[in-house]
């Protein structure tokens, strides 16, 4: 069976064998035959999926996290993000990692896409939304967070993207999303949710 393009669908897996298993995902390898007909053995990340939220307020400013990961050593500038939990939908995923990351909750939800972030070795996908109608409530991190807020003009982190000064994929592409998002005539349709 052939693709639209004429290329092979399937991929056939031998073997898979997990090497470790965190909280959010799993590392596996698998011995596996390609599409082409090629049998190789590949490392990747299995992970259950996660969301990305841009939190606007009325006046068009962001609501952006400073998040300390210690994989990079330091503090890097972001949206609201995190992993589905078992049997949740995205858009509830969405609403909780609001509200526990920064002590807001939204009353409306606009998906602006999803993304493989990182298809070379992780079968991720990334549910992104933009949230409007902003209410405070209570912040409730987890243990391992480190994360503090801070409110920007949409148009200033456009500038600071251009700048170089935010580096994190995920927070770059969503912003973009919902720049062109919220730009009359220039965005995809609003699906409220």
């Amino acid at each position: 069976m052939t693709s639209e393009t004429g290329l092979p669908l399937k991929t056939h897996i031998h073997r898979r064998t997990e090497i470790y298993r965190s909280r959010h995902f799993a590392f596996v390898t698998e011995d596996l035959t390609l599409p082409n007909g090629r049998r190789t053995e590949m490392a990747m990340v299995r992970h259950p999926g996660s969301i990305g939220v841009v939190p606007l307020f009325g006046d068009g400013r962001v609501l952006m996290e400073h998040q300390y990961r210690p994989c990079v050593g330091d503090y890097l500038l972001e949206i609201p993000a995190g992993t589905l939990e078992p049997g949740e939908s995205p858009l509830a995923c969405a609403g909780r990692e609001l509200e526990e990351e920064t002590g807001y909750t939204a009353a409306e939800f606009i998906e602006l896409g999803r993304t493989h972030i990182l298809p070379a070795y992780s079968d991720e996908v990334i549910h992104l939304f933009l949230a409007r109608g902003l209410s405070p409530a209570r912040v409730r991190l987890d243990p391992d967070e480190i994360i503090g807020t801070q409110i920007y003009p949409l148009e200033r982190l456009m500038e600071m993207i251009v700048s170089g000064e935010i580096t994190d994929a995920l927070t770059i592409l969503a912003l973009q999303r919902a720049w062109f998002c919220l730009r009359p005539n220039g965005g995809p349709e609003q699906r409220p949710r």
